[in-house]
């Protein structure tokens, strides 16, 4: 079902075309990079935090890491990632599928300016297994992101 929803939401935006299913999981940064032939920095992950009762959803480059007074700075809170068994509840996705695209009622997407310096980038759609091809600016008006943020530490640093 996560497929169909990822799916249906990206068809709104004439995008549904870009997604790339494997016969290999692309649940993690390396195996989407290994299964897309790219750099992991390409990967477009998607991180989900806690936020009050429900959660928050920010969209990084893959090779990026959360910096907290950043985090804590942007939104006012904690960075604390949802467990496991929280995260399709309130996301409507599962772990390793989790993606902006479909995602539950009253979800914030945000990307993180990491994402900025590609062309192309590919987050998840929907499964352990698949990808889809966009550029930053696709992804963020795909995704109906609720702004930019810079939550991520500078690559000399990580």
């Amino acid at each position: 079902m996560s497929m169909e929803r990822a799916r249906a939401h990206l068809k709104r935006y004439g995008l549904e075309d870009r997604i790339r299913e494997f016969d290999v999981s692309s649940a993690t940064v390396a195996l989407a990079a290994e299964a897309l032939g790219c750099e992991p920095a390409h990967i477009a992950k998607t991180l989900s935090f806690e936020r009050g009762d429900g959660a928050v959803l920010v969209i990084a480059a893959g090779d990026a890491r959360i910096d907290n007074a950043k985090f804590k700075a942007a939104f006012g809170m904690k960075a604390r990632m949802l467990s496991a068994d929280r995260v399709e509840p309130l996301i409507g996705h599962a772990v390793g599928g989790v993606c902006p695209f479909g995602v539950n009622e009253g979800i914030p997407v945000y990307l993180d300016a990491s994402l900025r310096q590609y062309d192309i980038v590919y987050p998840a759609s929907g499964t352990s297994s698949s990808a889809v091809r966009l550029t930053p600016d696709e992804l963020y008006r795909a995704s109906e992101a609720a702004g930019w943020v810079d939550v991520c530490r500078e690559k000399s640093s990580i």
